[in-house]
């Protein structure tokens, strides 16, 4: 999965750089696309008490993406297991350098409880799509 943004001066911080933070949002952005492009609406699954909380976030800055910037994000399933997603982030600039890369694992809970669960065979079917 792939998906350019523009950088906005709100993204940026007072050195017209995208403030650190910024980039875990990036990466939300696109690992919600990433589900939804497999049939995955993760609002659904919420109405069916169904989430998925990040548990782990690794990320390394190279570069600086600044104001006005088109920057690409892209993502990749790297492991699928019965409770657990770990996906791979890369952005680059218009020009392809790696700016910042990064994995998050992502925990299936219940909503009632906030506790661990298996997720469903339906859902683990759409999403092992991208593995």
């Amino acid at each position: 999965m792939s998906m350019q943004i523009r950088v906005y001066y709100e993204d940026t911080d007072s050195g017209n750089v995208v403030y650190y933070a910024n980039y875990l949002k990036y990466m939300e952005r696109d690992r919600t696309e990433f589900l939804r492009e497999r049939g995955v609406d993760l609002g659904v699954w919420q109405n069916q008490g169904i989430l998925f909380a990040v548990v782990e976030v690794q990320v390394k800055y190279r570069k600086s993406a600044r104001y006005n910037d088109l920057i690409r994000i892209e993502t990749e399933l790297i492991k699928c297991t019965r409770a657990a997603l770990i996906f791979r982030h890369h952005i680059f600039n218009a020009g392809k350098e790696l700016l910042v890369e990064g994995t998050a694992t992502l925990v299936c809970i219940k909503a009632a409880t906030l506790k661990a669960c298996r997720i469903p065979d339906e859902l683990l079917e759409c999403i092992g799509k991208g593995v």
